[in-house]
């Protein structure tokens, strides 16, 4: 497999990926398969339909287009991998030539993560101005603490204003 990336802007690549078709061969043979267990044709049981009668009947396009579907994905991960970026969403992709018994070919744009470079800012300087605090907005904020942790107890007495009644 090769493949490239190409910057399209700070923040989008084109990544450009040529898979020759020996490497297609693992999904051809898993579309076959699957492609078998889902039809049924007169004269051969159900998943025992031999390759060329499902070209015959289905056409070879469909195979193709299933192996393709199952193997992108595989092929994306490997040139995300080899291209060292850092996708951040689902790629646009195009198959842009698919020649059997050849070739496959792809491109996928996609966003990633930019590079950042952040300045020296060890010379800027900060003021935090102090906050002042009242002896009334401690005893506040005491009393919302106090009534939010507060627990319930029972007591063997009559209820009383201010008591919490089950």
């Amino acid at each position: 497999m090769k493949s490239a990336v190409e910057t399209l802007n700070p923040t989008r690549v084109r990544l450009t990926v040529e898979v020759p078709f020996e490497e297609l061969k693992p999904s051809l043979d898993a579309a076959y398969r699957k492609i078998n267990q889902q039809v049924s044709v007169p004269g051969f049981r159900k998943g025992k339909i031999p390759a060329r009668i499902i070209d015959q009947r289905f056409g070879r396009g469909a195979v193709l287009e299933e192996a393709v579907n199952d193997a992108l994905p595989k092929f994306y991960s490997e040139a995300v991998s080899e291209g060292e970026i850092n996708p951040l969403g689902q790629p646009d992709v195009d198959i842009t030539e698919l020649r059997d018994n050849e070739l496959l070919a792809f491109t996928a744009e996609v966003d990633i993560r930019p590079e950042i470079e952040i300045p020296d800012y060890s010379g800027i300087a900060v003021t935090v101005e102090a906050a002042e605090v009242s002896d009334e907005d401690v005893d506040e904020t005491v009393g919302r603490l106090r009534e939010r942790f507060a627990s319930t107890s029972v007591v063997e007495r009559p209820a009383a204003e201010g008591d919490e009644v089950k």
